[in-house]
């Protein structure tokens, strides 16, 4: 598999660069790429993030495309 890795803060418990699992990318009203998802232990996590890193995450697998085409 490929480098890529999406990572949030997460609020609840304060720490930096949690890697999400199940993660979900959509795309906001204004075209960011958000990420939702979590990170195993219950808590959810959401990030926005870059075109060329979310799309990358679809393509290598690890995130799941959340808009139609």
């Amino acid at each position: 598999m490929s480098d890529v890795k999406i990572t949030a803060y997460n609020v609840k418990t304060k720490e930096k660069g949690v890697e999400m699992l199940d993660a979900v990318i959509t795309k906001t009203a204004k075209g960011a790429y958000m990420a939702q998802g979590n990170d195993g232990k219950g808590n959810k996590l959401t990030t926005l993030m870059g075109a060329e890193k979310a799309l990358a995450a679809i393509k290598a697998g690890i995130a799941k495309q959340g808009w139609e085409e």
